[in-house]
């Protein structure tokens, strides 16, 4: 091949045959013989980032010695920089990228050299520039330069899998021909050749941004194949069998390569593999230098239920007070009750001659009106529609309901908590708490209790005063306490003397306090009053059976639920409301344990 090489800056070999490579393999020769006449891109360490270190082009000729290349560099202020080092002889060694490989064993057979690379240090050392051309009237040559490095000794390494001294890595799929005889290289590696080089380096977001959507897709394949192709923990593999291995694609080969094709890419993409040992694997490292906002590419979040779950309190006492009330069909409730307890009211003895005295007993007598508790909720027609995922109207309908019969429960048993000024105050004249109710219906079972006993002397004193209340106890069956969750811990953690539990289960502490069941009410946490005597009394358990508490509503009243649609503003209404009164009926029928702290 007749070459004018006054049309070129430089020559060199830029790959030798028979000699073995850093990375094992030993390129034969004619291995390349199909790349005799073209030309390749010139870049500096097979950095492919951006088009401006494409910094000319080599002309290739095959030799029975090897591959030598006659290089020109363009006129680009890279290639210029990158001239003026060649000539100053700061860069001296060469390096190849090539795929479409046929080997046997680690011979390298055939292949197709894609590009040529300055480098700082070459994994073949036999690869480098020795003539340098000087384009003067007589176009004259300059005298050769001898290789850099000897074939014995070196420390070589593929840069997509970095070495540590003293432990051979198996050969691995994306192939990189450049070494690290010290430290001092290493750092001069990651120095720019380039007449940039003291510019702040781009990142990898930057040199994406200028590329146009053709080049994006090009250079998105690339990622997403060597993502692919570098397997669990980013490790590459070579074939010791003489199979066909791949580094996909190369920006500069328009070729589409397929799975049988193996590749040796002399330092490929470096600043990726810097980063593996950063981010544990090949993988993340690839991932993570070429694709931005890569969370995009997750799946959609799922639902594990279809319907939102509602954030609350315990409920499951609502429906035993719900459920244990006595419901009567009319709402204004009078009471009337003959107090026959007193000595005037006794039956007496006759003596023969006396006058007989009249029975006295006091009539007493209490009405309860109702009031109307209710729930509004409106919704947007046009979001009732768009949710398609669930009935978001009736999943709101169960909520209205619910918390309807929560705000009742609580009335019922300790009153709503609002200030007696609050406008959506339950007032307690139409719907009485049995923990507030007048002494004739209510005991007070009050107890005093040094406010520095231990919460174990506490839940023991409000034991005692329970069951010594349970003697003036006139309610009917049963009762049941409702009361807190710590007074129950507390009770259950009593011990006696040797430190054993007295109370092992709930059912054992019930039976101790004579009621049918304990029931805690969460509502109930740190409640406390202030008595006639401006004592401040902590509530701990309330006492009775719920057949002795009248709620009552007449037709109409019960509770229900009614839709409207506001045609101005487009809105679904929604209203759940009942209008009731509660009281309890039978004096004496409840007992409010409270504690005084002293």
């Amino acid at each position: 091949m007749a070459v004018n090489k006054n049309d070129y800056d430089f020559g060199g070999w830029a790959t030798r045959n028979d000699i073995r490579c850093s990375d094992g393999r030993t390129i034969r020769r004619d291995a390349f013989k199909d790349c005799d006449g073209k030309s390749v891109p010139l870049v500096f360490n097979h950095n492919h980032s951006t088009v401006s270190n494409v910094l000319g082009h080599g002309l290739l000729e095959n030799r029975p010695e090897g591959v030598y290349v006659y290089g020109k560099f363009n006129d680009s202020e890279e290639g210029q920089g990158a001239r003026m080092r060649v000539n100053n002889r700061d860069i001296t060694s060469l390096s190849i990228y090539a795929n479409h490989l046929k080997q046997d064993g680690a011979n390298v057979i055939h292949g197709m050299i894609r590009e040529v690379s300055l480098v700082l240090a070459g994994a073949n050392p036999g690869a480098y520039i020795d003539t340098i051309m000087e384009h003067c009237d007589a176009d004259e040559e300059e005298a050769e330069i001898y290789p850099p490095f000897e074939s014995e000794g070196l420390d070589l390494y593929h840069t997509d899998a970095p070495v540590t001294a003293g432990k051979e890595e198996e050969p691995e799929e994306a192939v990189v021909h450049a070494e690290e005889t010290a430290k001092e290289d290493s750092k001069q590696e990651e120095k720019k050749p380039m007449a940039d080089e003291a510019k702040k380096d781009k990142t990898v977001q930057d040199v994406l941004d200028t590329l146009d959507e053709e080049q994006k897709t090009v250079v998105m394949a690339l990622i997403a194949a060597a993502a692919e192709g570098a397997g669990e923990g980013g490790e590459a593999k070579h074939s010791d069998e003489g199979e066909n291995e791949e580094m996909k694609n190369n920006v500069f080969d328009n070729t589409v390569e397929t799975q049988d094709e193996n590749t040796l890419s002399h330092a490929e993409m470096v600043a990726i593999f810097k980063d593996a040992d950063k981010y544990g694997n090949l993988r993340d490292s690839v991932l993570a230098h070429g694709i931005t906002d890569i969370e995009y590419l997750f799946p959609d979040a799922k639902t594990i239920d279809k319907t939102p779950s509602w954030i609350k309190r315990p409920d499951g006492w609502v429906s035993k007070v719900m459920g244990s009330v006595k419901k009567i069909p009319f709402s204004r409730i009078r009471s009337i009750h003959a107090n026959i307890t007193a000595d005037e009211a006794r039956a007496k003895g006759y003596i023969k001659g006396k006058e007989k005295i009249d029975e006295v007993f006091l009539l007493l007598k209490r009405e309860t009106a109702p009031q109307t508790v209710y729930k509004k909720q409106s919704l947007h027609r046009d979001d009732v529609i768009d949710i398609t995922d669930f009935d978001v109207v009736a999943w709101m309908k169960t909520e209205m309901r619910g918390m309807l019969e929560e705000e009742i429960a609580r009335a019922i048993l300790v009153g709503d908590g609002r200030s007696a000024l609050a406008e959506d105050k339950i007032k307690e004249d139409n719907i009485r708490p049995i923990w507030k109710d007048d002494e004739l219906y209510t005991i007070h079972a009050i107890y005093n209790v040094a406010n520095s006993a231990t919460a174990s002397e506490k839940a023991v004193a409000a034991l005692e005063a329970a069951i010594r209340a349970r003697k003036d106890y006139r309610g009917s069956g049963s009762p049941k306490l409702y009361t807190t969750e710590s007074f129950v811990t507390e009770a259950l953690l009593i011990k006696d003397t040797t430190g054993r539990y007295i109370y092992e289960t709930e059912e054992q502490l019930a039976r101790k306090l004579r009621v049918s069941e304990i029931v805690t009410v969460p509502v109930m946490e740190n409640l406390s009053r202030e008595t006639a005597n401006h004592d401040t009394v902590y509530l701990q358990g309330i006492i009775v059976n719920l057949q002795d508490y009248a709620v009552g509503a007449d037709k109409g009243g019960a509770v229900s639920m009614f839709d409207d649609f506001n045609i101005d503003y487009n809105k679904l209404i929604y209203l759940i409301e009942t209008r009731c009164s509660g009281a309890l009926n039978v004096p004496k029928s409840a007992i409010a344990v409270e504690a005084n702290f002293q």
